[in-house]
């Protein structure tokens, strides 16, 4: 997710989350609905391969022959509903080592879910059942299909005394048509790291993840607090995560309540405040609780980690936007968060003003962390001549979940409710 505005001229691909044969199309293919701006990318060929050398090319199809077997909307929202779990825990299942590789892309990639996910969608899309779809029942089986996917119907803690619960975020891929090779590690993180039990100084702790789209009007929809409403009282620390900066971790202090309009996944643009429920309560800023000054210092891998303090306002009586390197001044109006002015300020955003409005700002550490930006090896840069893995960008993402790993289990140590 970007940190901030994105300025390509300034090269910001450091700012940004960051070939085979096309697959023939499905039987469902031929009805001819649209697709998303998502779902066309689907075709291009770095995808294919990336489905193709993960084994995740055979979920769309045999997906689609599931719908068919299908002779009414409860039974497809049931079909939708386990073989969206499916696929979800078929990801954590692969980047955690169990099962087979399904082909020889390593294990700890996140796209084979992001392409796997879209095809699937695109399938509900233009199915055309004989009992008839309305545009309020596909709707509802599109939302099932992103929720049971994405690991948010799944977060689950065991009830063993002693064992912390950590909640942690990712997100898909972006700046596809950029680079349509991209991966997140942030995504990869968190296929990495769902239901893992860590060991802190103060004992185990079970982490659970999700991960988010990369598109405005899901989160303008509640995914987030639909998602953390119900775990946040029950955990004793979340983070949302992030791909940010070249070559760095940040801490995210403070975070604001603008979009910047950068495009997201559907090549869509808002520039607005943040909407939220109860919008006349809504504050400018929010503040992360992680114990960044303890993260900060300590040695958990080999990017250099930052407590993030700068923001950009537009002070009090002011017209103009201002970088502030130590964070708001009083009654300024947010114009960027330390995690910049796109979802991944928006989710740390969301999360933090949820934790408040939840009444746990003082007994529960949350926050933003972003990762350094997952880059491929030397020579693989150009998106039309590079292949879609290579040794360093795999090393490059271990090294990021394996911090983040460190990052967590520093965090949640001398925590507790």
């Amino acid at each position: 997710m970007t940190y901030i505005r994105v300025r390509l001229a300034a090269g910001v691909l450091g700012l940004a989350l960051v070939g085979g044969l096309a697959a023939a199309p499905t039987a469902s293919a031929a009805a001819g609905a649209p697709v998303t701006v998502e779902e066309q990318r689907l075709d291009q060929a770095a995808p294919q391969e990336i489905l193709r050398r993960s084994g995740f090319d055979t979920v769309a199809p045999g997906f689609a022959r599931a719908l068919e077997r299908a002779g009414s909307f409860g039974q497809a929202e049931r079909v939708v509903v386990r073989q969206g779990a499916r696929l979800w825990q078929r990801a954590v299942d692969r980047a955690q080592g169990r099962g087979p590789a399904g082909g020889d892309l390593s294990r700890d990639d996140d796209r084979p879910l992001y392409w796997a996910r879209l095809g699937m969608t695109r399938e509900v899309r233009q199915w055309e059942p004989e009992f008839g779809l309305t545009d309020k029942q596909r709707t509802r089986l599109l939302d099932e299909l992103e929720m049971n996917s994405r690991g948010e119907n799944t977060i689950r803690y065991p009830h063993a005394k002693g064992v912390k619960r950590i909640l942690l975020t990712g997100f898909d891929p972006f700046t596809l048509d950029r680079d349509v090779r991209i991966s997140n590690p942030s995504g990869a993180t968190a296929l990495a790291l769902d239901g893992t039990t860590i060991r802190t100084a103060d004992g185990p702790a079970r982490i659970e993840t999700a991960v988010f789209p990369v598109r405005w009007k899901d989160f303008a929809q509640g995914t987030v607090e639909r998602t953390l409403r119900r775990q946040l009282p029950r955990v004793d620390l979340f983070t949302t995560v992030s791909q940010g900066r070249v070559g760095r971790f940040d801490v995210e202090r403070t975070n604001g309540a603008w979009r910047g309009g950068f495009p997201d996944n559907e090549n869509v643009s808002r520039t607005e405040t943040v909407p939220v429920t109860d919008p006349a309560s809504q504050p400018q800023w929010t503040s992360t609780t992680l114990p960044y000054a303890r993260i900060v210092a300590a040695p958990t891998g080999r990017f250099p980690v930052y407590d993030h303090t700068s923001v950009t306002e537009i002070p009090a009586g002011g017209t103009d936007p201002v970088v502030r390197p130590d964070g708001p001044t009083p009654g300024s109006t947010a114009r960027a968060g330390g995690g910049g002015d796109y979802l991944s300020n928006e989710i740390a955003y969301r999360a933090t003003l949820l934790r408040d409005r939840l009444g746990l700002h003082d007994s529960l550490p949350g926050g933003h962390v972003h990762t350094p930006v997952l880059q491929f090896g030397t020579g693989n840069t150009d998106p039309a001549t590079g292949t879609v893995t290579d040794p360093e960008f795999v090393q490059n993402r271990l090294d990021i979940i394996a911090q983040v790993r460190a990052i967590v289990t520093v965090a949640v140590s001398g925590t507790g409710r």
